[in-house]
């Protein structure tokens, strides 16, 4: 295959390759950032401590938490098939999702570097039968060398935002040698699914987002009624999924609101739970009391921020709350998904960059189940509008809800668009054990 590379993926595998002395390098550096788990950086070199089960083996990869997440429900019907499941993502807050959310029998690894050595060890250790690419997290050596060993690939939930596809428009050679690796390509959306056929995939079909057929976040009972007993009395408003320059935003508009709701209490969860002493921090500057979650703390009836720094409760908070913002979205970032606080009844706000969830937050804006907010100050306003007027918030949740289900049904599809391979598994597994 390597002859009949572009010169980009030529030199691109040449220079991983020479690259991978560096590799340990690299692996401190992430750690000091908290960004790999010190006791599984092997696995970042294709080493594994854990066996590779008998029989088949579906591989999924998703980059982090949100792709891992999406793909909940279609991996737990390939586990209802006897088919076992590899998933790799390539983040600490991933690894920690899949532990807490995933199956035992779920084995998680983390994706190797993508240097050809590395890649190697990881496929010859784990042999998969089929690989599943979740949205776009496409690694060069990752899928030539797949390719290469003929293992069947299929983009799963594939995302090509508008950025991302003039980007690459620019190297159409490069991405068309990749997507021509694909069997097949499952679209979100039929803009995804025109930008991944332009770049070269072939047999894209729309079949819609998976994660509109994600359960709303689970809640644990001892600890919903522990916050539920904590905040009796009060009036909350979530604010989930916050990045650098939001948290301030959050902070003004609960100062601002306390004016007219004395009881408000802001629960402030940032995307990234190792900001929450910066984000307590800045409550602090701002003159309002915090109470740090990840330090133990509930929240007292003087706290007038809540800071929820840890990982995989947002379906307690979600539950606490009839008004939720959705971060990453008055910032430049591209916004979070608003799909699971809906799911959970909440009326949701979100600022206008959203070009992660494109598709999905023009649906929930054009049928009024959610509501754009272009500054702290509209932020402000429709908060309280919200707050005073519970049946304009309860025609809010209704109308998001029903979108929600409307779009639901991607799960069917993208089963039955797998049927086919996954039908020769089942069949190399054996039969299904009750």
């Amino acid at each position: 295959m390597a002859d009949g590379l572009p010169l980009t993926l030529r030199v691109y595998r040449g220079l991983s390759s020479a690259a991978t002395p560096f590799a340990g390098a690299l692996a401190k550096h992430r750690l000091r950032q908290g960004k790999e788990d010190e006791a599984r950086v092997g696995e970042r070199k294709g080493l594994s401590g854990a066996a590779r089960p008998d029989g088949p083996l579906i591989w999924v990869h998703g980059a982090s938490v949100g792709e891992v997440l999406a793909v909940a429900a279609l991996v737990e019907r390939m586990r209802a098939m006897n088919i076992r499941v590899l998933l790799t993502s390539g983040t600490v807050t991933s690894a920690a999702i899949v532990a807490k959310r995933f199956p035992s029998d779920v084995i998680h690894q983390f994706v190797p570097y993508d240097s050809p050595r590395f890649v190697a060890r990881f496929l010859d250790h784990w042999q998969p039968s089929f690989a599943l690419f979740v949205e776009s997290d496409l690694w060069p050596n990752l899928i030539l060398s797949a390719s290469e060993r003929r293992i069947p690939m299929i983009v799963v939930n594939g995302r090509m935002s508008q950025r991302s596809f003039h980007r690459w428009r620019a190297a159409p050679a490069t991405m068309h040698a990749l997507l021509s690796q694909f069997e097949m390509c499952l679209a979100q959306s039929q803009g995804d699914a025109d930008r991944f056929s332009a770049l070269g995939s072939s047999h894209v079909f729309n079949v819609g987002n998976l994660k509109f057929d994600v359960p709303a976040p689970p809640a644990d009972p001892q600890k919903l009624e522990q916050l539920t007993a904590a905040t009796r009395g009060r009036t909350v408003v979530v604010a989930s999924s916050t990045h650098p320059g939001e948290e301030e935003i959050v902070l003004d508009a609960h100062r601002r609101l306390t004016a007219y709701f004395p009881q408000l209490l802001t629960v402030i969860v940032p995307r990234h739970p190792e900001r929450g002493a910066q984000v307590a921090q800045a409550t602090q500057a701002m003159g309002l009391r915090g109470a740090v979650r990840s330090q133990g703390e509930l929240p007292s009836p003087e706290t007038d921020v809540y800071v929820a720094d840890t990982l995989g409760e947002l379906g307690l908070f979600y539950r606490l709350s009839p008004v939720v913002f959705v971060g990453g979205s008055l910032v430049n970032h591209g916004g979070q998904n608003p799909i699971e606080p809906i799911k959970l009844g909440a009326s949701v706000l979100h600022g206008p960059h959203v070009t992660n969830f494109t598709d999905v937050y023009r649906a929930l804006d054009e049928a009024g189940g959610a509501q754009l907010v272009q500054s702290g100050e509209t932020l402000v306003k429709q908060i309280g509008r919200w707050l005073e007027d519970k049946e304009a918030r309860r025609r809010a949740g209704v109308s998001g809800r029903v979108v929600v289900e409307k779009l639901g049904g991607a799960l069917e599809r993208t089963l039955t668009a797998l049927e086919p391979y996954l039908l020769q598994l089942r069949l190399e597994s054996g039969p299904t054990h009750a």
